[in-house]
């Protein structure tokens, strides 16, 4: 029997994850790397510590699985989407590169939706210009620092420069491509009415393929650090969330996918190209082919309860490291002595700025409504139903759109406690579930590995033969009831709060620079 390789360049680490070719998971493992903010809202990683950890993590699951690297049949590549890769002619990285929840790019989202014009832009990319595509990000290079875009030679995503490093390919594929806002979405290829519109030279980007396409071979430069033979195949991959969304099985109409981890995303299978006409959610091609999806993205959901376990769970901490358990059970448990609705205790989860349904650089986190009464657990609950309601907001624009929704599986860190679990059921108003794969975009990716490989025939066809639904959660009518009283006043927050939120931006880069 052989074996399929996922590998996943997130924002916290790298993941490697082995399965063989009926999908069963043999092996996990991840290497963390550090992010780093050289300015308020700025957000940028090194390149080079995605792939030191993607090698670290490929070597653990080999050997944790007890599987031969000449064993692997195929590997697939995900990660974070948007991000920004500029090397030079010797492949070398110019700069650190800019990531998904960087806000810097006010400006040029501006310049970039009267370069293409709004409506066009929605006709051929699908999407408005946010700050957190990385088309935005290359004009800001080419305003801001002009000798390193006069270097530049090659553009990449995130996954793409470990494919560069495992293979010596410039390559792409169509779902992590979509979020560079240079794809022809429907067309599924660069566009190069955007291309000439914004000056950008087409030769700077890698060739695009299909999810499950074979887009490379695994070099012997590579074979000698990973311990996986030369010639070894690599498909196209996907973007976190489009790979994330296969390894959920949410590959058919109708079926919908919540996950809380870094950030949080509603994603929802389209037949068809859809867009929203106001831009809330985005429209991208699915790692299935001649497929597409439309997804709401919130920036900072479990982000915002892992900034609080950083910084205000020290106790917490502790207690875990002596109990060897997970910081994030002991804040569970706590948030779960609290009521629902946290007595009247609000959280805007917007800790860099959100992106579904506001749009907005500037939006910032807050806790409104605190009194004496309220301690810890109130604060820890109020975080997590914070993150829900923001999840939910995405929810609600896809029942506008009328995009059919049947069902709701969860994944990331919000499936893995049964208390967030059913808070998600309670405050999205619609029963959930969970499948017996874990692993979202990594796993994902090994699955169009096997495709890519001849293991299965279609992505659909790998996710029927690996994936089934384990447990469900129904609403509980009262808790969600109360939900449905506080999420209107919730959602007033933002709009109430938006000017302080524009003006408190200004007087941070007045005095801050």
């Amino acid at each position: 029997m052989g074996y399929l390789l996922g590998i996943d360049v997130g924002t916290s680490g790298a993941r490697a994850l082995v399965c063989d070719e009926d999908g069963r998971v043999l092996a996990t493992a991840t290497s963390e790397y550090p992010c780093y903010s050289p300015r308020p809202l700025w957000s940028e990683q090194d390149p080079a510590d995605w792939w030191d950890g993607a090698c670290k993590a490929i070597r653990a699951a080999l050997a944790e699985a007890a599987v031969p690297g000449e064993e692997v049949r195929g590997i697939g590549l995900t990660g974070q989407m948007h991000g920004l890769v500029m090397l030079d002619g010797d492949n070398e990285v110019i700069r650190p590169a800019i990531l998904w929840n960087d806000q810097r790019t006010a400006a040029e989202c501006r310049q970039m939706t009267e370069a293409i014009g709004r409506d066009r832009m929605f006709e051929i990319l699908c999407n408005p210009a946010l700050t957190g595509f990385t088309a935005p990000k290359i004009l800001w290079v080419r305003n801001h620092e002009p000798e390193n875009y006069e270097r530049c030679r090659h553009i990449l995503l995130p996954k793409d420069y470990v494919r560069l490093r495992l293979s010596g390919t410039f390559a792409t594929e169509v779902s992590d491509a979509s979020g560079m806002l240079l794809l022809d979405i429907e067309k599924r290829v660069w566009s190069e009415e955007a291309l000439e519109k914004l000056q950008i030279d087409r030769d700077l980007l890698a060739e695009c393929y299909e999810s499950p396409e074979v887009s490379a071979e695994v070099s012997a430069e590579a074979a000698a650090e990973i311990g996986i033979p030369a010639g070894t195949p690599i498909v196209g991959g996907g973007s976190d969330q489009a790979a994330g969304a296969v390894g959920n099985g949410i590959v058919r109409a109708g079926a919908i996918g919540a996950t809380i981890g870094t950030s949080g995303v509603v994603f929802a299978f389209s037949d068809e190209v859809a867009t929203d006409p106001q831009g809330r959610l985005h429209t991208f091609c699915h790692a299935v082919p001649g497929k597409w999806h439309v997804m709401g993205v919130v920036l900072s959901a479990g982000g915002s309860l892992q900034w609080f376990r950083d910084n205000l769970a020290q106790v917490e901490r502790e207690q875990a490291a002596r109990r060897g358990v997970d910081p994030y059970e002991l804040l569970t448990e706590q948030a779960a002595r609290a009521v629902a609705g946290a007595e009247g205790l609000m959280f805007l989860p917007y800790l860099t700025g959100e992106r579904t349904p506001h749009a907005d650089p500037n939006a910032r986190g807050a806790l409104v409504g605190l009194t004496p009464r309220h301690g810890k657990a109130e604060v820890i609950r109020s975080i997590m139903e914070g993150i829900t309601y923001a999840m939910k907001d995405s929810l609600e624009i896809i029942h506008e759109l009328e995009v059919p929704v049947s069902e709701i599986r969860l994944s990331g860190g919000g499936a893995r406690s049964e208390f967030w679990r059913q808070m998600q059921a309670d405050v999205y108003a619609h029963s959930v579930c969970t499948i017996n794969a874990s692993e979202g975009p990594a796993y994902g990716a090994a699955l169009l590995a096997g495709v890519g490989a001849g293991v299965w025939r279609s992505v659909q066809s790998a996710c029927e033969g690996s994936i089934r639904v384990e447990s469900e959660y129904a609403v509980n009518e009262e808790q969600s009831r109360i939900y449905s009283e506080f999420y209107p006043l919730w959602r007033r927050l933002y709009r109430s709060l938006a000017p302080d939120f524009e003006a408190i931006t200004q007087k941070v880069e007045q005095l801050y620079g």
